[in-house]
């Protein structure tokens, strides 16, 4: 596996999650990755971070990191919008190193939280 920083996806995220009001997410300790070489087939990106035992024994706060693995190029610009807002919303408001499950990143809270995107931005 490679990785790279994102640098064009940080500012996406960035924009995304200010737009959309996301203040719990610190995105000064989100960082945006593509990656290159998975073997995975249906997986477009992916949210990671470190445990809490694991921050309290490197004495750190958490971190998130998103890996968007090299399908996420292939899709529309829409369909990128929504990845990032669907990886956005695995973090949790305590922004404590755990993850929202699929119970509430689902396609409708996904597609919800894309079309206020879309109005904020004048595009809806």
């Amino acid at each position: 596996m490679k990785y790279e920083f994102a640098s064009d996806l940080q500012m996406r995220m960035y924009e995304i999650a200010s737009l959309l009001g996301m203040g719990h997410v610190d995105t000064d300790r989100v960082k945006c990755f593509r990656s290159y070489g998975s073997s995975t087939k249906r997986t477009i990106a992916r949210c990671h971070t470190i445990g809490k035992l694991m921050q309290k024994a490197i004495g750190v706060k958490a971190h998130y990191a998103i890996e968007f693995l090299e399908k996420f190029e292939k899709l529309s610009r829409e369909e990128q919008d929504k990845t990032i807002i669907h990886e956005l919303m695995h973090i949790p408001k305590s922004f404590g190193g755990g993850f929202r499950h699929h119970n509430f990143v689902c396609e409708k809270n996904v597609d919800l939280l894309h079309q206020k995107f879309l109005n904020l931005k004048g595009m809806g």
